[in-house]
């Protein structure tokens, strides 16, 4: 990555949970500082950082639809 956040928030649905953990080392050995969290808090903790002026990113994880 050319510029990199300072963390990266990931919004999972409506429960927390965590990506892969090939996922995580990645992150880590890139030393972006991360977040797994429900997307409703996802969003709130970006619009908060993104306020205090942080480079940040999300990623919003999308649960299947189902039938």
């Amino acid at each position: 990555m050319e510029n990199p956040p300072e963390v990266l928030i990931i919004g999972t649905g409506r429960q927390t949970a965590f990506p892969d953990a090939s996922v995580l080392d990645m992150l880590a050995e890139a030393h972006i500082g991360f977040e797994c969290m429900d997307s409703r808090a996802a969003a709130r903790t970006y619009n908060i950082l993104v306020s205090e002026g942080r480079e940040v990113s999300a990623a919003m994880l999308l649960p299947n639809a189902r039938n």
